[in-house]
């Protein structure tokens, strides 16, 4: 028994319950159904199939119509379920075999039947019909230029609705929209050759083999403007045909890419900026209907997917401000076109689609393209995925895909109508899979015959997409050579006028990314250390604080989580705070002056250590949120659970914060060591998007730090990588000792006139610490404070040993101080690591007349921590001695007593 044989038998028992279904309401089931068992009666068929438990046997096959029926029915099924794969969907190579076929002989079919009439044919909606008609309009809708996957879906509704749309939907073009679609293709291939001969030898990441993705796009935010009266597209993308679509899409000027083709200086003397196929851009425009839309291109380092959980953020981010929170998410619509080794290759897709269902991170759906060149960079498709299709991961989501002929113009525009009306249907994802080639190498400099010789012999003899759609509309009587001959010199003049001012530019500039949303804030500052004030009432923090450290009395909750609560508001009548319940307060007060806050991470809500509860459960699950309750009228708070990823939830939380000045946006890693896991997005956005991109961001970034025996996982955030990075004022990196200044801190990030991304390394066992304590006084009248002097020191005459130490260190070493009741040392603690204070430091050093002793004490290995960046800091002013494990090439002992010894050996040295 073949395949498609066992397939007929299961499907038997399918077709049973909707045929009971029937007969108790013939209403009840789909109308092709119904009138396919309105045709024939076939009951006791069903049952002898249906009872025979023991063993099942292909029904024997006669003459008789309606044993046959099944046989079609199966034939249907089939070409619904593989039909994808006996496509004309690639343009430059010939059709595998695929095996079994859909040979009628597989089916028990022959050609006999071809005229004979089957009811079957209602199933497909072409009504009872010979099987010639039916399989003909089967390979129509199945085996033509588009290839649809969807049988895995497991919603027969949604099964049903795509059979439906590609049943239903005829389209007939007319010849104004045809004579535009030919216009775009002229202008990806024009603006191709135009570059390829005027700056010869340059890189541009030729858009040739897949020009059709430009009529795409404009088809695109034209058919969903007009239907759905979206007013935004976010779109993503890496280099592959970035320069075509940013002047013949986004209407960049061609003498502003032309001028950087000319490789002059960039005009911001403060910005570094970046190669020009990878800048953003920003655009209103209007659609081939006239109407006016928003769109973005969202910068993108050459990490290809990396811009992907950007552009997903970005759009979450708007939806929450803008379109009250995914109600109107048919307002903005993110566009992710990929490339088709990066989409297969690359796990930061998978980070990204198991997003786009959850509650906190959905954005209506997202539409995918994949550009795809069927190659890599030399790599071929059999050397590169194991998968069948580079869109196989699509299946995680069970979200639809459709190959496509990318030569086939209006097919392509097909497919874009068909990915937009599923999306606003359904709000998921949707994959488009734009089968092309590459014209040349990776890039233009590139020789691909290298290692690709008889591909490239193909493609050096195929009729681009462009011509053949000319020779077709003219066979059509759609346009004939004059018309042609006209639109091609008017583009070209365009070009050449754009040529011609380009030499007249003198400098390039960067263009604003979202320059309308960051229009009150200042692009670079040198106000890094301008007083900020983050003071808020006495009177008005206990009343916060009662109110979101009060537990409803009509519920029921845990035991434990009554405790915690209990110990709060105790805490609160003695006028004192712990971290928690100031990282808390911080969130209060910010939300009561109108700011909104969105935290998330790995269990951010509880609290990686159990610390911060921020929205708590009834024992009946039921979860309350205190913190969106203070006051009417205040901002809103949103803390989501992220699954258990760190590039993909980062990035996405950085896109979000992109478009969002005003709420203050936090991630926090479930322990600082697993930041490593998104340092892409730290190093390629974070840390360099502002002076590349002109991108302006407040991220916060809550990263575990601190040495408590846990093991070389669970100790070091890697301070040392993040000083790396920091230059010109681009980041806060901050290691807070006390409730009060962290506190501040977080007010302080959004009282500024400016954003800069924010990374704390935040405390573990201080957590809890008794010492760890700060006064409410503090909090009402203090400031964040960037370094702390010793304020335990009633003789300065007396201290001969200065310790300069950053974070939980500190409270080892005040242990250690206060054990053997020292007087003659001063622990001065560096809380704002970067910028960094030279100067306070400086007047610190030279405050202590009878020093005689300075060392540097930190508990990281001596070849990490912030040894190094202090040394070439103010090493030169300052005479320290360092005093640190070892170098190691791990961070950290697995050995709790290990640890111990090590912890012991630097605070004996210490004191010394």
């Amino acid at each position: 028994m073949n395949d498609n044989q066992y397939s007929f038998l299961n499907d038997i028992h399918n077709i049973e319950f909707l045929y009971k279904k029937y007969k108790e309401n013939p209403n009840s089931v789909e109308p092709s159904w119904c009138a396919f068992f309105y045709g024939f009666d076939f009951h006791e068929k069903m049952n002898k199939l249906s009872t025979n438990n023991k063993a099942i046997n292909v029904p024997v096959i006669n003459n008789n119509t309606s044993n046959i029926e099944f046989l079609v029915y199966n034939l249907i099924q089939s070409y619904r379920k593989i039909g994808h794969l006996f496509t004309k969907t690639n343009p430059i190579q010939k059709r595998k075999t695929h095996l079994p076929s859909l040979d009628l002989k597989n089916f028990g079919l022959s050609e006999q039947e071809l005229d004979i009439s089957f009811e079957a044919g209602k199933l497909i909606g072409i009504g009872k019909n010979t099987l010639k008609n039916i399989i003909q309009h089967l390979k129509s809708i199945y085996c033509n230029s588009i290839g649809i996957e969807y049988m895995y879906i497991s919603d027969t509704k949604k099964i049903e609705w795509i059979e439906n749309w590609f049943r239903k939907e005829k389209f007939e073009f007319s010849k104004k929209k045809k004579k535009f679609f030919l216009k775009k293709l002229n202008e990806a291939v024009t603006f191709e050759n135009f570059i390829h001969t005027k700056f010869i030898g340059k890189k541009r990441f030729s858009i040739e083999g897949n020009e059709s993705i430009l009529p795409a796009l404009e088809e695109m935010i034209d058919y969903t403007s007009n239907k759905y009266m979206t007013e935004y597209f976010i779109v993503g993308m890496s280099h592959r045909g970035r320069l075509n679509i940013l002047s013949n899409f986004f209407k960049k000027k061609y003498s502003h890419i032309f001028s950087e083709f000319q490789e002059k200086e960039y005009k911001e003397k403060y910005f570094s900026g970046d190669v020009k196929y990878h800048l953003g851009f920003t655009k209103i425009r209007k659609t081939y209907s006239g109407k006016y839309i928003k769109i973005s291109l969202v910068p993108n380092p050459s990490h290809l997917e990396s811009v992907n959980s950007i552009v997903e953020g970005l759009t979450r981010s708007k939806i929450d401000i803008d379109y009250n929170q995914n109600s109107n998410s048919e307002k903005i619509v993110p566009i992710l076109i990929h490339g088709d080794a990066s989409l297969s290759g690359q796990g930061i897709i998978y980070e990204v689609i198991q997003l786009s269902k959850l509650k906190g991170y959905k954005t209506g759906g997202t539409i995918h393209i994949v550009i795809n060149n069927q190659i890599g960079f030399t790599t071929n498709i059999t050397e590169g995925r194991s998968s069948h299709y580079c869109t196989d991961i699509a299946k995680v989501i069970l979200s639809p895909v459709l190959h496509i002929n990318a030569d086939d113009i209006e097919s392509v525009i097909r497919a874009i109508h068909f990915a937009v009306d599923f999306r606003m249907y359904y709000h998921e994802d949707i994959f488009i899979d734009l089968l092309g080639y590459r014209k040349y190498g990776h890039n233009e400099g590139d020789e691909p015959r290298f290692t690709q010789p008889s591909l490239y012999k193909v493609i050096s003899k195929h009729i681009n997409s462009y011509n053949l759609y000319k020779e077709r509309l003219e066979k059509e009587g759609v346009i004939n050579s004059i018309e042609i001959q006209k639109m091609e010199k008017k583009y070209e003049k365009i070009l050449n006028i754009g040529f011609d001012e380009s030499k007249t530019i003198k400098w390039n500039i960067i263009n604003s990314f979202l320059e309308e949303e960051w229009k009150n804030f200042p692009s670079k500052t040198n106000e890094i250390f301008k007083k900020v004030n983050t003071q808020f009432s006495i009177e008005r923090l206990i009343d916060i604080s009662n109110k979101i450290f009060t537990l409803p009395t009509d519920k029921i909750f845990f035991k434990k989580t009554k405790f915690i609560f209990q110990q709060r508001l105790e805490m609160i009548k003695k006028k004192l705070v712990d971290w928690s319940m100031a990282e808390l307060l911080s969130y209060g007060t910010l939300l009561d002056e109108g700011f909104n806050i969105r935290l998330s991470g790995e269990d951010v809500i509880r609290g990686t250590f159990s610390q911060r509860h921020t929205i708590v459960k009834t024992e009946n699950e039921e979860d309350i949120f205190l913190l969106n309750h203070i006051r009417i009228g205040q901002g809103k708070m949103q803390v989501y659970n992220s699954p258990l990823s760190e590039y993909g939830v980062l990035g996405f939380e950085y896109g979000y914060a992109m478009l969002s000045p005003y709420t203050l946006t936090l991630w926090e890693a479930q322990f600082g060591d697993f930041g490593n896991g998104g340092q892409i997005i730290i190093d390629q956005y974070i840390s360099s998007g502002e002076d590349k991109w002109k991108i302006k961001n407040g991220i916060v970034m809550l990263l575990p730090h601190g040495y408590e025996g846990q093991g070389p996982e669970h100790s070091s955030a890697r301070i040392e990588r993040y000083l790396q990075l920091c230059a010109n004022n681009n980041l806060f990196l901050v290691n807070c000792t006390t409730p009060a200044n962290f506190y501040h801190l977080l007010r302080r990030q959004m009282k500024l006139n400016f954003r800069k991304p924010l990374i704390i390394f935040t405390p573990k066992s201080l957590l809890r610490h008794p010492k760890c304590i700060s006064k409410m006084d503090e909090l009402s009248e203090g400031k964040f404070q960037e370094i702390l002097d010793d304020t335990s020191i009633i003789d300065i005459n007396k201290v001969t040993r200065l310790i300069f130490c950053s974070g939980k260190i500190y409270y080892d070493l005040l242990k250690k101080k206060e054990s053997i009741k020292d007087e003659k040392t001063s622990i001065i603690r560096i809380e704002q690591i970067y910028p960094l204070k030279n100067k306070k430091i400086i007047e610190l050093f030279n405050k202590y007349k009878n020093k005689k002793r300075v060392f540097w004490v930190q508990e990281e290995p001596e070849n990490m921590g912030l040894w190094s960046f202090i040394f070439r800091k103010i090493g030169n002013s300052l005479s320290f001695n360092l005093i640190a494990p070892s170098e190691n090439s791990s961070t950290s002992t697995g050995s709790y007593i290990d640890f111990l010894k090590i912890q012991n050996k630097i605070l004996e040295k210490a004191f010394l």
